[in-house]
């Protein structure tokens, strides 16, 4: 009984086949048709699911849970129109064996979700330039994508190191559509969905605990 209630990192869940150097979950391809963005402390007592998408740009600690609870959260995601994947931080000071962990339970649960019939759209996070080696692995190419500003435009360091990864998306996934949380730099191009919403609710979100 004990091996049964473990969480094994959710290896005893499902385990995905993967790609790249660190066998990350590959997530397919979705297409966006507009819906509203809430974030996913907000979801469970959220309505009219079926025209509203939950994002996680939000800090780990609000959505740790549906990584240590998968199971939990599937049938409430499943009621909304789109899910992103979850923003895993992936911080340059945080070690190389974190940051790809992160990114590995991001499509862990991206993957697991699409297994559920979850239309989700992918997250696009990265660190700095080491980083362009393994945080593309898994992302669909000419589908939409998901990417956040927000943090990254308070330094000329930091906003050349989000235009760095930026223009190495667009580059390598050809994205269809670019749904962007947070204020939008010239630099970027793109067929750019600018979702204002995202950077005021990341300021007014409030823990929700269930």
């Amino acid at each position: 009984m004990y091996k049964t209630q473990r969480n094994y990192e959710n290896a005893q869940r499902m385990l995905f086949e993967g790609v790249g150097q660190y066998d990350i979950p590959e997530i397919e391809p979705t297409q966006f048709n507009n819906a509203e963005f809430i974030g996913f402390n907000y979801a469970r007592n959220a309505k009219e699911t079926e025209n509203k998408a939950v994002h996680f740009f939000l800090d780990d600690y609000q959505f740790t849970r549906v990584w240590t609870d998968p199971d939990k959260y599937t049938a409430m995601l499943q009621r909304f129109k789109y899910v992103l994947t979850p923003d895993f931080s992936l911080y340059t000071d945080f070690p190389k064996s974190l940051q790809i962990y992160n990114h590995y339970r991001k499509h862990w649960l991206g993957a697991y979700w699409q297994m559920h019939g979850i239309n989700v759209i992918p997250t696009i996070c990265w660190s700095d330039r080491k980083s362009f080696e393994w945080c593309f692995d898994g992302e669909p190419t000419q589908g939409v994508v998901a990417v956040s500003s927000v943090g990254t435009q308070n330094s000329e360091e930091g906003k050349q190191r989000f235009l760095d990864g930026y223009f190495d998306m667009v580059e390598r996934l050809q994205p269809a559509q670019i749904i962007f949380c947070g204020k939008v730099p010239d630099e970027c191009k793109g067929n750019i969905v600018h979702i204002k919403q995202f950077s005021e609710k990341w300021h007014e979100a409030e823990v929700a605990q269930w």
